[in-house]
């Protein structure tokens, strides 16, 4: 095998633990919230600063730098001296995203990853979703909430996931046609998922290798 899985994810669709069992059944590794340790022992940033900017709202410029420096192959990173330091986590995550697919196959979880590995053929990128009682259900169980203030977050971190991703990319967050595969986890649940991801990466690798 030779894919890396990104997962876009809705709050409470599952994107965590389908991507944790989807890399346990694959053997490879997950890179969810260890991007962030990732980053921040490649840039020198305390890991704290990172959490705190982690998928927040960034410059959309830096895409385009960004992806201009890696296709000339000039990615010294001179010209981020005076970036605002929202700028900075952001681009020494794209670097951790870069690095780590240049390991191997994987499974990355948010953070724009299939964005940032647009360019690579080894690419797999999925999106999951689910109708709100489904999400709510979940949250309520995993973080202890009642289901109002689920709901209430379940909005807040899907607005912040969205807009960081629609600010930072060409693409829309969670539209069909920004990804791969997009699933519905209160339809498959969460090993259905896995075993549809699984299918497509065999799919996949059996056409690339065909051409």
């Amino acid at each position: 095998m030779n894919t890396i899985i990104t997962i876009g994810r809705q709050f409470g669709s599952g994107g965590h633990d389908i991507g944790v069992l989807l890399a346990k059944e694959l053997g490879i590794p997950l890179y969810d919230k260890e991007l962030l340790e990732e980053a921040a022992k490649e840039s020198g940033m305390a890991k704290e600063i990172i959490e705190h900017q982690d998928e927040s709202k960034s410059g959309s410029f830096l895409f385009s730098l960004v992806m201009d420096s890696y296709s000339t192959g000039n990615n010294s990173g001179s010209f981020i001296h005076d970036m605002p330091l929202s700028q900075k986590v952001f681009l020494a995550q794209f670097d951790a995203i870069q690095g780590l697919a240049e390991k191997g196959p994987c499974v990355i979880v948010g953070r724009c990853a299939d964005y940032a590995l647009d360019r690579d053929p080894r690419l797999l990128s999925v999106f999951l979703h689910a109708d709100e009682d489904f999400r709510i259900e979940r949250i309520t169980k995993s973080y202890g909430l009642p289901a109002s203030k689920a709901r209430d977050r379940m909005i807040k971190i899907d607005k912040g996931r969205q807009s960081y991703y629609n600010y930072n990319t060409n693409k829309r967050w969670g539209a069909c046609e920004s990804y791969d595969l997009t699933i519905n986890t209160a339809r498959t649940g969460i090993e259905g998922a896995v075993e549809i991801i699984k299918n497509a990466i065999t799919a996949k690798e059996k056409y690339q290798a065909a051409e």
